[in-house]
């Protein structure tokens, strides 16, 4: 270990030691006293973090021989983690202390699992892959199971926690296959093994035990069958933290596993991926249709997604993950406003998942109502919000792959899906008289609600930025190309 290996690391060491520093004191001071300051104080950490990620002006640098990438793909997807998970932390206060929740264990976890994501997005080992996803794995398991006097919640932490175990066996039997194939579990070690284009088949089998692997973690079809009892089971404020940060660190994680260990060999991986976008997609979409409690729709949401997210890697170009890149930085923005809202709903001092419960909302308030229209409209793509640009993206990038098939079927998936974000915005100005329900929100929580539906809108003019930077992360990932985007471009 060198001093240049610490400093590559220093935004991960110093999750590492404030987390160790706060369970301390949480073990010190005691829960009740110690709690709250802990979260602010985990919040500030997260976004300490993130400034010194997304501001740095650093090289691209390698620590541990290889092992850990700092890149300008890792600093877009560690920013969007970081800020996704401070979001989430910040929003979640309120509600931690009304229901009894308020345990100084919450964010010590929620910085752990982060830890976890980051070191994902910057892995270039199979084992360092490995060490990061199940640190972020673990702290989740825990998190889901968190209401201890909850049944729905430990079913959920135990359903979470067998089938997670399940996808890392198959992981680790694919890495196993990788290094047994290829003699090394090096990202840049593995490419060079694939030589003439070709991919011996035991390399094969590994990649696609890879691939089952990491499916689980994004939720992707056919392994998809925990989250909707997870995200129901779960407290509401873990499952906004499932919704966003973690899916994010996946994805990137895929696309780095795929470009970085098996880009010589697109036409093995992207089929693979296209098929799983496609199914994700149409059962995210159809399946939501028939929900009645807004968690569960979420999960299904989140199915038809990353759905659309994979979109963009099957592509397997520059402009392919740079749209996918956009796409999950929009996502986690859509997904903390909406469950800034999700969090709000009480009724009689306990919290209101149904969709009944949402009728004739914006009588009673009409600003959120219009928050969340802004955001469930950006869900199902309806332009001008972001949400229609980050599809418009992924589509493009699979047009400019040859694959005009899959952005069709991603069409008719689109207009499928979006029947169910709709049918809130129904409910909430048109539908039937019911019992009220109330939307109790600190200032906080009310800002994570209006603030993301403002971007939603306002950011179609300028895309904030993000356009650009997700196009500098694709190019240090993705050998570079004269055009990756009409609006943005770079020079060879």
């Amino acid at each position: 270990m060198t001093s240049l290996d610490l400093s590559t690391v220093l935004p991960e060491l110093w999750l590492a030691i404030f987390a160790l520093a706060a369970l301390l004191a949480g073990a010190y001071f005691g829960k009740d006293r110690i709690a709250r300051p802990i979260l602010w104080a985990s919040v500030l950490a997260l976004l300490v973090a993130a400034v010194y990620v997304g501001f740095g002006d650093r090289p691209q640098q390698d620590a541990f021989f290889g092992m850990f990438i700092d890149d300008a793909f890792a600093r877009f997807a560690k920013v969007t983690v970081l800020l996704s998970a401070a979001a989430v932390l910040a929003m979640s206060a309120d509600y931690l202390s009304r229901h009894g929740l308020m345990r100084f264990e919450y964010p010590i976890l929620i910085v752990l699992s982060t830890l976890g994501m980051m070191v994902m997005v910057s892995a270039g080992d199979l084992l360092s892959l490995y060490m990061g996803l199940e640190l972020q794995s673990l702290a989740l398991y825990v998190l889901a199971a968190s209401r201890r006097e909850s049944v729905k919640s430990s079913e959920a932490g135990l359903k979470y926690f067998v089938l997670g175990a399940l996808s890392s066996g198959l992981l680790l039997y694919g890495a196993s296959l990788v290094y047994g194939f290829s003699g090394t579990t090096s990202f840049a070690g593995i490419i060079q093994a694939v030589t003439a284009g070709r991919l011996p088949m035991g390399l094969l089998f590994g990649l696609v035990f890879l691939l089952v692997g990491l499916a689980f973690k994004v939720s992707a079809v056919p392994f998809h069958m925990w989250t909707p009892d997870v995200y129901e089971g779960a407290p509401s404020p873990v499952t906004a933290f499932m919704a966003t940060a973690p899916k994010v660190a996946a994805m990137a994680l895929i696309a780095r596993l795929m470009f970085e260990a098996f880009g010589n060999v697109p036409g093995e991986w992207t089929q693979i991926i296209a098929l799983l976008a496609v199914l994700s997609m149409f059962l995210g979409s159809i399946a939501g249709i028939g929900q009645r409690n807004v968690k569960r729709l979420m999960a299904y949401s989140s199915i038809a997604h990353m759905g659309f997210a994979l979109v963009g890697l099957a592509a397997g170009t520059a402009y392919g993950v740079q749209a996918m890149l956009m796409y999950m930085a929009i996502y986690a923005v859509m997904n903390v406003g909406t469950f800034a809202f999700i969090l709000s709903l009480e009724r009689d001092g306990r919290p209101v998942t149904d969709l009944e419960s949402l009728n004739r909302f914006a009588q009673t308030d009409p600003l959120k109502s219009f928050a969340v229209l802004f955001l469930m409209f950006s869900l199902a793509g309806v332009p001008p919000f972001l949400g229609f640009f980050a599809k418009y993206g992924v589509l493009t990038a699979a047009v400019d792959a040859g694959l005009s098939w899959l952005a069709v079927l991603g069409v008719i998936a689109s207009v499928i899906g979006a029947f169910y974000y709709l049918r809130i915005v129904y409910y909430m100005f048109f539908g039937a008289e019911s019992e009220p329900v109330e939307s109790r929100m600190g200032a906080m929580q009310f800002a994570a609600l209006m603030v993301p539906a403002a971007a939603l809108l306002l950011g179609a003019v300028t895309m904030l930025g993000v356009d650009e930077a997700a196009a500098t992360a694709a190019l240090s990932l993705v050998d570079p190309v004269v055009i990756v985007d009409p609006a943005v471009v770079i020079v060879e």
